[in-house]
């Protein structure tokens, strides 16, 4: 996923040491991508990923409404977060609750990561849901009456499989008080170094839900006791 430098504790948060992978992280050259500038000065970064084998769109709408669960994993027990991208994932939680319940839309996400695992490239934040079901999901920050940034991701039903696209938006799309955010705050905030290491980031997490999804989805929906 991808979130804004927003700390929401006193402590700075810490890498974690590296978990087992549940299979191979797929390089950034499976997927087409981009990086742009508008502009207005806001980052818009883009990723077409390859078809998601076995898995399907009301899999990915229930990953996320249970993201914050546990599963196994080589006879051990883990947040389902820290192995869905074992080197970058820091922490996930509910900073609030959706009015349907849990992790739903209409929730607020705590996000803390590292892209490539560089502290320089931390992230923390809380991000609004403002889109959940089986078409992709939408996260959204707002900051003094301003949209900073935009995460939507969508999925479909292709053969085989399940498409997934992407595209984060950083920075305020419009207005001269979001030309002074892109100039003066954002640089403080996302880089596009920063960028370019989300998109290699969010490939190979993406790619892992071909080895998370497939075993755990049917075993929850049986009551076999994965975490859910």
């Amino acid at each position: 996923m991808a979130c804004l430098n927003a700390t929401a504790t006193p402590m700075k948060p810490r890498l974690l040491p590296e978990r087992p992978h549940v299979g191979p992280l797929k390089s950034i050259d499976t997927a087409r991508t981009t990086q742009t500038r508008t502009p207005h000065g806001q980052i818009v970064l883009t990723i077409e990923h390859e078809t998601i084998k076995g898995v399907t769109p009301p899999m990915l709408q229930w990953w996320f409404e249970h993201i914050g669960d546990t599963m196994e994993h080589q006879g051990k027990s883990y947040p389902r977060y820290l192995l869905w991208h074992p080197r970058d994932h820091i922490h996930w939680a509910l900073a609030r609750p959706s009015p349907l319940g849990g992790a739903r839309q209409g929730a607020s996400f705590r996000i803390v990561e590292a892209f490539g695992a560089n502290p320089a490239y931390l992230v923390d934040s809380v991000e609004y849901v403002e889109k959940l079901d089986e078409e992709g999901i939408s996260l959204v920050r707002r900051e003094l009456g301003m949209e900073i940034f935009r995460l939507e991701h969508r999925f479909g039903q292709v053969p085989g499989g399940a498409s997934y696209r992407s595209r984060m938006a950083v920075g305020v799309a419009s207005g001269w008080a979001g030309r002074w955010f892109n100039r003066l705050v954002l640089p403080r905030l996302f880089t596009d170094a920063m960028g370019a290491a989300w998109l290699t980031h969010n490939v190979e997490e993406v790619g892992l839900f071909e080895h998370l999804l497939p075993p755990l989805y049917p075993a929850v929906q049986m009551g076999a006791g994965a975490g859910a």
